[in-house]
């Protein structure tokens, strides 16, 4: 996706979304779609699970490269579980690169006013091992996850869905919250931000196969000062905006 703005709460796309239909995903990296007639195969920014919905026969939102030399022309930024031809759907961001880039410009417009009001905001930090993803007034790391292994969404009987076993790769998300842990010794804050593309009604943890010691490793993180946050956009073809942020650190506590 080419440069966002921002014009008051809302973060706006370079040119409007296109709405399209899915017809399959084939692998992991492409999504195949039906615009206007014609099936495309369209870039999918996420390798890994998106629930555990099966996508074909769902509409998405896709934006347009504008490199000519790009095999995929399109990439989908979000999908919908709604009836498909739905008037005015919701619909899940399912782009996690772009997600980060939402938060940026939130954190820079101040739009996530309880978590920092930002004057200066350094993407990419290096901090022990790892890269965080912000440094917010030279003393506040935020890291971003964007889950989608887990959409907390209702599904209708039109959407089809596959069993998946538990999720085995959380070794990212231990080294970052261990990374953000150790930062407190050296700055004042540190925030795990879970970032959704969509209205998640509160964030729960599906357990994972290594459940026990990601639990540890955050509750250990949180007792030393890291603070989680939840913030969710809402997303159509213009733009998106900041529905909601809110502090979920308590709940981590065990």
């Amino acid at each position: 996706m080419r440069t966002l703005t921002t014009r008051g709460d809302t973060i706006r796309f370079p040119e409007p979304l296109t709405r399209a239909r899915i017809t399959r995903r084939p692998n992991r990296f492409i999504i195949d779609a039906d615009i206007h007639g014609s099936e495309t195969a369209c870039h999918c920014p996420t390798t890994g699970r998106i629930g555990n919905l099966v996508l074909d026969g769902l509409d998405c939102l896709l934006s347009r490269s504008d490199n000519p030399a790009r095999k995929t022309p399109y990439t989908v930024e979000a999908i919908s579980v709604d009836a498909p031809g739905t008037a005015r759907p919701a619909w899940i961001g399912i782009n996690q690169s772009a997600a980060n880039r939402y938060v940026e410009q939130a954190l820079v417009h101040h739009l996530l006013p309880k978590i920092v009001t930002a004057h200066s905001v350094l993407r990419e930090q290096t901090l022990g091992r790892s890269r965080l993803d912000f440094l917010v007034d030279d003393d506040t790391y935020v890291e971003v996850k964007t889950p989608l292994d887990n959409l907390q969404v209702a599904l209708g009987d039109h959407v089809h869905t596959r069993t998946r076993p538990p999720l085995a790769s959380t070794d990212r998300l231990v080294k970052h919250i261990g990374e953000l842990d150790r930062s407190l010794q050296a700055h004042q804050r540190a925030v795990l931000l879970l970032c959704f593309v969509y209205d998640n009604p509160g964030f729960q943890v599906r357990p994972s196969s290594h459940h026990d010691q990601v639990q540890a490793s955050v509750a250990q993180a949180v007792r030393g000062g890291v603070e989680i946050w939840q913030v969710n956009f809402r997303l159509d073809a213009a733009g998106v905006h900041v529905a909601r942020h809110s502090d979920l650190t308590s709940q981590f506590l065990v």
